[in-house]
């Protein structure tokens, strides 16, 4: 029985179908991450990046807990709200059809 998460989503992983799914996501979960992660370098809470940027609280509650689909725009406006430049890549797949 896995005795951790990592476990338990590596034996998970071995399910085509799932690992699929889960593959299907990643792109999504990174942009939340990103988001979080340039959020809190800032210093700047929810309320505070909401004050900056005139977008409301709840949005960017919701987009950080994945429950929305900002637009590019919307984008744009967090980071720059944060100081920082919005910067999307589109990379080569690895050989084995992820990006570690």
């Amino acid at each position: 029985m896995a005795t951790s998460f990592n476990e338990f989503l590596q034996e998970q992983l071995k399910d085509p179908e799932f690992r699929k799914e889960y593959e299907a996501l990643q792109p999504e979960h990174a942009v939340v991450q990103a988001m979080i992660d340039a959020r809190k370098a800032s210093g700047l809470t929810q309320k505070e990046l909401s004050e900056r940027t005139g977008i409301a609280q709840g949005d960017i509650s919701r987009i950080e807990k994945g429950n929305a689909n900002p637009s590019m725009r919307t984008l744009q406006r967090l980071a720059a709200g944060m100081d920082m430049i919005l910067k999307i890549e589109f990379l080569p797949r690895t050989p084995a059809g992820r990006n570690d």
